[in-house]
């Protein structure tokens, strides 16, 4: 088993590249959805993240209400530094369980984390970043929705872009096309199959 990073901002398509390392034969440790299933009604932290940001950030029916944690927390490092220390440590925890579910395996284990620039680890075979300039990071995510402030205050709560790049061992531009983008994922994944191959060896 090799594990590799992989990380991007927001709008970048990490997502997207996810999900095509999937299809190639990644195994996908979600940080995201990991931080969702431990954020779920009932869960222990939602009444330490309500003890720390107020009650109003669980809906009436016990869910947690994301955007209003976002409204606090992206505009507020002490707040985000908050919340990072409620959430990581049983996060961490369960990422690393996941991984070691296949330490006797030979898969490619991808832990899909989009704040592992702030968090690095030293186990990585490699670290793939997705990267796209900041406007068209933007142009993205309002696409899907989201306010352009809101992503804005996000990108600058996140390290900055150069720093993420210079900690990759892997830098997929996302700015062309799909086929451009699955051609990268392609070569990328020739290489972390050769690790793999080198091993076993």
């Amino acid at each position: 088993m090799i594990v590799v990073g992989l990380t991007g901002g927001i709008g970048a398509g990490k997502s997207t590249v996810s999900s095509m390392l999937a299809e190639r034969g990644a195994v996908i440790v979600d940080a995201d959805r990991i931080a969702r299933d431990l954020q779920a009604p009932g869960a222990p932290l939602l009444d330490e993240m309500a003890e720390r940001f107020g009650g109003h950030i669980i809906d009436g029916d016990g869910a947690l209400d994301r955007g209003a944690v976002a409204e606090i927390v992206f505009s507020d490092a002490d707040a985000l530094a908050d919340l990072n220390a409620i959430v990581h440590p049983a996060m961490q925890s369960e990422i690393q369980s996941q991984i070691d579910a296949h330490r006797e395996s030979d898969r490619v284990v991808v832990l899909d984390f989009p704040l592992l620039g702030e968090n690095p680890r030293e186990d990585l075979a490699a670290t793939i970043v997705v990267d796209v300039p900041h406007d068209v990071a933007v142009e993205r995510a309002v696409a899907r929705g989201m306010e352009a402030g809101d992503v804005r205050n996000r990108i600058a709560s996140q390290i900055s872009r150069e720093e993420r790049r210079s900690r990759a061992t892997h830098v997929v531009d996302n700015s062309g096309d799909l086929d451009d983008l699955r051609e990268q994922v392609d070569a990328v994944w020739a290489e972390l199959a050769s690790i793999v191959d080198e091993q076993r060896s």
